[in-house]
């Protein structure tokens, strides 16, 4: 019997982990304030912490927590009394690239099984069983394997030891995350969780004795942009990834908005659910599916390195920033099959159309004919971050259904 591949979705706060919990994540991976890998996002304190995973538990739903930075001597000291915290809370995962964190793990809270981070770059059977051997549970591979890599590594390794693979999100210049140019550039440090990201930057060559002439790095036949890589997108490839044994579909992006977790979210749960009621080698995603990766702010798409290795396609983009053409406006807050309660997140006007973003449909869209604000006063536009609209709909709409509109050309 073909086992259901687990939907696991990132979380940098409570307002993402709404979002991820809501639109059919099977587990969520977040970080608290300390040795995660997203030192920016708002993370979890300890309180935060609890209250998440019993949130998540109520729902059936995994929490697994970062503890993948490299930590620092002084660092190291902290770690038991964290991870004692983190049992305590109820995590049901670590994951960790540090064997010295591994042993922690072990130690300090034997309760909570430890997933090994793609940081640690594993890339054959051989170092993944004998991260097995060592109490790990699961492997997140490093990116750069292919997929006929993934199976030979899942027929070489014991069939309790899970793999999970990055199927969606940004994907990183440097092997399996470990880079430092943040350092170099920034006093930075990206395997600490303070990636300035500096390979998304523009660069130009500069001739010393030539003050002010400048040479754009460009692409041509003798070149190319070697630094900003294109987002990977899966979408399309559902039975690939399951043939080659892959347990656990991995959503990159802890730092990105509640608005990308949801959409994201719900595309790879409408693909796999669809995946499961027919699961054929030939099996494609109805067309709204493949759509929505393309409604949130994204690089190129591209397959990662599941069709090919780095050497023979390096997946760079040659466009610099995101391509965004939708914007979220507002999250139904409550709905009684006549209005709408709408809390406001982007401005928007009588005139409008939006579209609905309901938990496993495809969208629909309809026009704003008319608004009402909080004290049932008639107005023409939604100017003011977070205030409450009522808007005439008349089907109920779950709370949590969220509103877009496409940018004007």
């Amino acid at each position: 019997m073909m086992k259901k591949p687990e939907l696991l979705c990132p979380a940098g706060d409570r307002e993402r982990f709404n979002a991820a919990l809501y639109f059919g994540a099977d587990a969520i991976y977040l970080a608290g304030t300390e040795f995660g890998m997203r030192a920016a996002p708002g993370n979890f304190d300890p309180d935060a912490l609890r209250d998440a995973v019993a949130t998540a538990h109520k729902q059936g739903v995994m929490v697994y927590l970062t503890c993948n930075t490299l930590p620092r001597n002084d660092e190291i000291e902290r770690m038991p009394a964290f991870l004692e915290m983190a049992q305590d809370a109820g995590v049901d995962g670590f994951i960790v690239a540090d064997i010295g964190v591994l042993a922690l793990c072990k130690k300090y809270a034997p309760r909570v099984s430890v997933h090994i981070s793609t940081q640690a770059g594993i890339v054959n059977y051989q170092t993944a069983n004998e991260f097995y051997n060592m109490g790990a549970s699961r492997i997140v591979t490093a990116r750069e394997l292919s997929l006929e890599e993934i199976a030979t590594l899942r027929q070489k390794t014991p069939k309790d030891l899970e793999i999970e693979c990055f199927v969606h999100g940004a994907m990183c210049v440097s092997f399996s995350g470990r880079c430092l140019l943040s350092n170099y550039l920034v006093n930075r440090d990206a395997n600490r969780g303070a990636c300035a990201q500096p390979c998304r930057w523009e660069y130009a060559l500069m001739e010393k004795k030539r003050d002010g002439m400048y040479f754009p790095i460009g692409e041509d036949k003798d070149g190319t942009y070697i630094l900003n890589s294109k987002d990977m997108c899966m979408i399309e490839h559902i039975p690939e990834l399951v043939k080659a044994g892959i347990d656990s579909f991995k959503i990159e992006g802890r730092a990105k908005s509640a608005y990308y977790t949801a959409v994201v979210t719900n595309a790879y749960r409408a693909a796999i659910d669809g995946y499961l009621e027919n699961p054929s080698d030939d099996y494609r995603p109805a067309q709204w599916i493949l759509d929505e990766p393309y409604k949130v702010s994204y690089r190129e798409y591209c397959t990662g390195f599941y069709y090919g290795s780095p050497q023979e396609d390096a997946n760079i983009s040659y466009q610099g920033g995101y391509c965004r053409s939708w914007d979220v406006m507002g999250v139904v807050k409550e709905s009684d099959g006549h209005t709408l309660t709408i809390e406001q997140r982007n401005k928007f006007s009588v005139g409008d159309t939006l579209e609905i973003l309901e938990k496993g449909k495809a969208p629909e869209s309809f026009t704003v004919t008319e608004m009402q604000n909080a004290d049932g006063e008639a107005i023409e536009a939604a100017p003011h971050p977070m205030m409450t609209v009522l808007l005439p709909y008349e089907r109920e709409l779950p709370a949590g259904t969220i509103l877009r509109k496409q940018a004007d050309a």
